[in-house]
């Protein structure tokens, strides 16, 4: 399993509408596994495969792995130096206490520490310490005082500075959401080797999909996919204090074949399709709901004339944190699964 190229995703920093350093990752990743590639004018990264078979008309499938992960954009910056920003995704403000942060600037990562503002425990009141801060009220220190003006600017990029960490069949992370689809992107195209498919394969490697698919809505608009896939991490709430019928999906038990959420319902043939390939090749595997929240496959669904479409997803603890957790076996039936239905169509 390569870990090494998820670490390397995952601690490249790419927040929505600034993902370039990942784009060019990624660029320099998959040179020979595809016959074109293309960046739209979102930013989005479009990968073609053509079939490798002699097919008329051949189907179009579409995997959609988008790039970014949650962060902020500097909105303000003090006399005395101090940083504040707005979000770029979801974030839960009870997990951004005493952070390491990264500030990238033009001229390159400074780091800095976030916490918000406000009296230290020592000089607080019992009502100041129930407070949960709003993510606006945090602020970032570099440690440069007033000389942070002239190093950094309205619209810089930050991110969480957390290294990718390997705890027994563990992987943690910062921004696992999503670059394990970019992984699987990747991963999945390799797996196929020189398999003489006989459909014509787009993998997008999107972008702005943390503040609303934006990047798949026009990646998807230009490639007109027959079958979308959209590639993601999913809730794994299989942890204390969660209701059983609210842990989504439960590490160890497979990838998550996604069947509905507040922006799509999968078509249901498809869903049937890649179970059957799944129970073929005993490859473990778990249908997954989510009450709220949306990924890509909605957006191939809906552009244009339409496309069917389905989920394949990874559950994931503690998701938006700098804690994300997946499980290897987990990743590896993603990829296989993939492989396996990208052979066959």
């Amino acid at each position: 399993m390569n870990v090494d190229l998820l670490r390397r995703l995952c601690e490249t920093p790419g927040v929505p509408g600034h993902e370039h350093r990942v784009r060019a990752l990624i660029e320099a990743e998959v040179g020979s596994l595809f016959d074109e590639m293309v960046v739209d004018p979102m930013g989005s990264l479009l990968c073609k495969r053509d079939a490798r078979k002699k097919v008329k008309d051949p189907k179009k499938i579409m995997l959609l792995c988008h790039m970014d992960e949650i962060g902020f954009l500097v909105s303000h910056i003090t006399e005395k130096g101090f940083i504040y920003v707005h979000p770029v995704g979801g974030f839960d403000p009870r997990n951004l206490f005493s952070r390491r942060v990264l500030v990238s600037t033009d001229d390159g990562d400074l780091k800095g520490v976030m916490n918000p503002g406000g009296r230290p425990i020592h000089i607080s009141s019992p009502e100041e310490r129930k407070k949960v801060p709003e993510v606006t009220e945090f602020v970032i220190d570099l440690g440069l005082g007033e000389k942070t003006r002239e190093q950094v600017k309205v619209g810089d990029m930050v991110t969480m500075d957390e290294p990718l960490i390997e705890m027994g069949d563990k992987i943690v992370s910062k921004a696992l959401d999503n670059r394990v689809a970019c992984w699987l992107g990747i991963e999945a195209i390799r797996a196929l080797g020189k398999v003489k498919h006989g459909c014509e394969i787009h993998v997008a490697f999107t972008c702005q999909e943390e503040v609303g698919l934006r990047g798949a809505r026009t990646a998807s608009f230009a490639v007109k996919p027959d079958i979308g896939i959209g590639i993601d991490t999913t809730l794994a709430c299989d942890t204390p204090g969660v209701p059983e019928q609210d842990r989504t999906t439960e590490q160890g038990k497979g990838f998550g074949l996604h069947v509905k959420d507040s922006s799509f319902i999968a078509d249901r043939d498809l869903v049937a399709d890649i179970e059957a390939i799944a129970v073929k090749n005993k490859i473990p595997y778990q249908r997954t709901m989510l009450r709220a929240g949306g990924q890509d496959g909605a957006a191939a669904q809906q552009a244009a004339a339409g496309a069917r479409a389905v989920g394949v997803v990874v559950g994931t603890r503690y998701i938006h944190t700098v804690t994300e957790m997946i499980d290897r076996d987990d990743l590896e039936a993603a990829r296989d699964v993939l492989a396996a239905y990208l052979k066959q169509a």
